[in-house]
Order: C-alpha cells, then sequence, then structure tokens
C-alpha cells in the first residue's frame, strides 16, 4: 500500500522549529513546505491577525478568521493553507521542544478547535511570534542561538496550552473524569489498530467499563466506543481519501482481519460504505 508521504522538519532545519509571517496576498509559498497532501514528523501552529484562511485537514475544511489561533497534530493530513488576503504568523515546532504538560492539552479529546484570542492575547502572541522570528533571522551566529530560540517557542508554547486549556469547561479541570480521559486518549492513539473494544480499554485503566464510559461522556459528551471508532475510522478515511489503496489493504492496516466486518462498521458509523465515502470525497 502506497503510504501518506510524511515532512521531516529535520529535513529543513538544523534549529527544530520553522517560523514565518505571512502577508495580505501571500498565498503562503513557503518552497519548503509541501502542497501535497501529508502528514508531519512536528506541531504547526497558526495564528491569524487579519482576515481569513481556509486549512483542508482529514478531508475537512478548518475555516480560520482574524484573531484566531489553531494547530495542527503530528499525525493529521492536511494540505499548505489557502489565504485569503489573510495576514498572521507560521510556526512549525519539533514536539522534543513541546513539554509533556503542553502536549497533554494540545491532544486532548475533542479540544482541537480554532480558539478565538482576545485582544490581550492577540497582542502577546504577535510580540512574543515577532521576537522569535528576529531572533530566529539574525542569531544565527550567536554561541547561544539554539537556547534564545528554543526558549521563546517554549514559552509559546506555554502560552497556546494555557489558551487551549482555558477552552475547557471548569467541570472538566483537575478532575478523575478529565484524567481519565486523557489516559484513555494516549492508550488509544498507541493501540487502536489492536485494540477496539471499550472492556480492553478500561481493564488497562483499572476501572469498568460503564465508569469509563460515563467518564469520557462527561468529559467529551461521547462514549468510549464512539472514540474508538473516531480514531480508527477517521484513519480510515484518511487512507481513503488520500491514497489508492483498495478497502482490504485498509482494514488490514487498521488490524481488520475480516474486511466484511471492516465495511460494516465503517457504514455504520459513517453512513456509508468506505468506496462510496471514497467517491464522494474524490469527486
Amino acid at each position: 500500500m502506497k503510504s501518506i508521504p510524511v515532512d521531516h522538519l529535520q529535513d529543513k532545519t538544523n534549529a527544530g522549529l520553522q517560523i514565518k509571517a505571512f502577508l495580505a496576498g501571500d498565498e503562503h509559498e513557503n518552497k519548503t513546505e509541501s502542497t501535497n497532501a501529508h502528514r508531519d514528523d512536528h506541531y504547526i501552529f497558526f495564528l491569524l491577525t487579519k482576515g481569513s484562511g481556509t486549512l483542508k485537514i482529514d478531508s475537512q475544511d478548518i475555516i480560520l478568521t482574524s484573531g484566531q489561533l489553531y494547530y495542527i497534530l503530528p499525525s493529521q493530513i492536511h494540505y499548505r493553507i489557502k489565504s485569503h488576503s489573510a495576514q498572521g504568523w507560521f510556526l512549525a515546532v519539533d514536539t522534543s521542544l513541546i513539554a509533556a504538560e503542553f502536549r497533554d492539552v494540545f491532544e486532548q479529546l475533542n479540544l482541537q478547535v480554532p480558539c478565538e484570542l482576545s485582544d490581550y492575547e492577540l497582542k502577546q502572541y504577535s510580540t512574543l511570534l515577532e521576537l522569535l522570528l528576529n531572533e530566529f533571522i539574525e542569531r544565527k551566529d550567536d554561541k547561544f542561538y539554539l537556547p534564545i530560540i528554543h526558549t521563546l517557542v517554549q514559552s509559546f508554547s506555554a502560552m497556546a496550552a494555557s489558551t487551549y486549556n482555558a477552552v475547557q469547561t471548569t467541570d472538566n479541570k483537575h478532575n478523575r473524569s478529565a484524567e481519565l480521559a486523557h489516559q484513555f486518549k494516549n492508550l488509544l492513539a498507541a493501540h487502536s489498530h489492536t485494540i477496539k473494544s471499550p472492556s480492553a480499554y478500561a481493564s488497562m485503566l483499572h476501572v469498568s467499563t460503564g465508569y469509563l464510559n460515563e467518564a469520557i461522556k462527561k468529559v467529551t459528551g461521547s462514549t468510549a466506543t464512539y472514540w474508538i471508532q473516531q480514531e480508527i475510522f477517521s484513519e480510515a478515511k484518511r487512507l481513503l481519501y488520500h491514497s489508492d489503496a483498495d478497502v482490504k489493504q485498509i482494514a488490514h492496516e487498521l488490524g481488520y482481519i475480516d474486511t466484511s466486518y471492516f465495511i460494516r462498521s465503517f457504514r455504520k458509523a459513517s453512513g456509508m460504505s468506505p468506496l462510496k465515502f471514497r467517491m464522494l470525497n474524490r469527486k
């Protein structure tokens, strides 16, 4: 099966990050960035200060408007941003430069949405990114170049984590349900191709299936079964949309021995067969 290409940040820079300010009329023509559908091995952040832009991520269009912050996770398939008289910032960051506690925030279930910033937040983000860009360009021959720009990136990621952490409802912060949802998410990311039963995840987390479902639903509004299906079939849709692999190959890639069962499960979760999804979305 032809795999989805992965952009490696290390192939473009030894600094662990890339930063670019784009202006109105600039279609974000970064020649080092892939124009085709691809994954990244790093995080990407966008901050729009004026205008609007569109991102196609996992076959969905995400519209960003002025004053919004957004990020793309390493596993997601996407195209380059299309800006419509937009102005703002692009920042690519190696995962090693983002503290684990911040990654925990970015990778929570049901959290990744364009985030509206206050005027104060927008000003602070813009000031920090402008400083980072200047240091990134001007200090390349400085002995302490990397510590300086890495510290600034870590400040940015801390601010972004703080902004997104505030998106959560008060009831979901610092409680057992939120902690369990986070642990479940990590297990799901690691084992979705081999473990598809809520009871198996509950056992790994040393709780009952009912308690796990109750906790996940309290935090996200949906059950553990729903998120297991989301993880599996989101990847299935990526492969159907972006690769030429047949349904049997995709089923096998996702851990299904019985292709017919995969097709039935996909239809139940998506309302259509895998081939119909491919046909409709490739028009």
